[in-house]
């Protein structure tokens, strides 16, 4: 079991594998109390006025509640279903941190190794681009007074940029079939908005979720859409990007039984 679990971890790609065990070991930091979530959640006025810059980061490691057993557990409970299948018992407020790091896992790992496979440094700077506006967001969202009550309870933004990546999945697999408790199936386009829909279902706060599908739609409208209307790329991956991942080439098996003909110059040559 060990060794398989072993084997699990290294043959996930290097992105996955850094921000997964980030947020492990974060979360065992703080569940032996050797760190403290309340140095690790976003805070603005900390963030400018005692210049606590890493909270911009760390904010995005932590993936438990600061209280108690939270009703979001209910919601990642009924909604590992869509993915697997299965039908788990709740009681345990430790399976809330496990059904995120599924969620975390799976996506993360489906874009690095299919959507961006070769490109390391451009899936780098899609999750860059998240968190970078989730965090615009949450703070131009602080100052609108109507707003500014429900954006102050957003002090990590883990499970938004985990779901950002849930959404940009389903854009680039549209036509995946996906089933739900085995009571209704759906492609894979419409999986945002059914865990969306399961989150308001169980009375979860949304702004998580919404958040999360802002983020990916800008960036799958930015990286998809608006190159293919206007012929130009916004979000191309600055080259100091590119330089810190050395991305392997991506290797295509070609047809077996298969005979190329010999360069022009032999043919030519007597």
């Amino acid at each position: 079991m060990a060794q398989a679990v072993e084997e699990w971890y290294k043959q996930m790609p290097i992105i996955t594998r850094s921000y997964l065990t980030a947020a492990v070991v974060t979360t065992i930091g703080c569940s032996l109390e050797i760190i403290s979530p309340y140095h690790l959640y976003l805070n603005p006025k900390l963030v400018v006025k005692q210049y606590q810059f890493w909270r911009l980061i760390t904010n995005f490691l932590y993936f438990r509640k600061m209280g108690k057993f939270h009703n979001d557990t209910v919601w990642y409970v009924v909604l590992v279903s869509v993915v697997k299948g299965a039908r788990p018992t709740l009681g345990d407020p430790d399976l809330d941190f496990m059904f995120h790091m599924f969620f975390l896992a799976r996506y993360c790992k489906l874009l690095e190794e299919n959507s961006f496979r070769g490109r390391t440094a451009d899936f780098f700077y899609m999750l860059l681009f998240g968190a970078s506006v989730l965090t615009g967001i949450v703070l131009v969202g602080g100052m609108i007074p109507y707003l500014s009550a429900s954006f102050a309870k957003i002090i990590f933004l883990s499970n938004s940029l985990t779901f950002m990546m849930v959404y940009v999945w389903s854009k680039q697999n549209p036509f995946i079939h996906m089933s739900f408790l085995g009571l209704f199936t759906f492609t894979a386009a419409y999986l945002p908005w059914v865990l969306l829909g399961f989150s308001v279902l169980v009375g979860a706060s949304a702004w998580v979720d919404l958040l999360g599908m802002i983020a990916g739609h800008a960036y799958y409208f930015l990286e998809d859409v608006y190159p293919r209307m206007t012929g130009r790329r916004p979000l191309k991956t600055p080259s100091f990007i590119k330089a810190m991942f050395a991305d392997e080439a991506v290797v295509v098996a070609g047809p077996a039984n298969v005979r190329f003909a010999p360069p022009a110059d032999e043919l030519h040559r007597d």
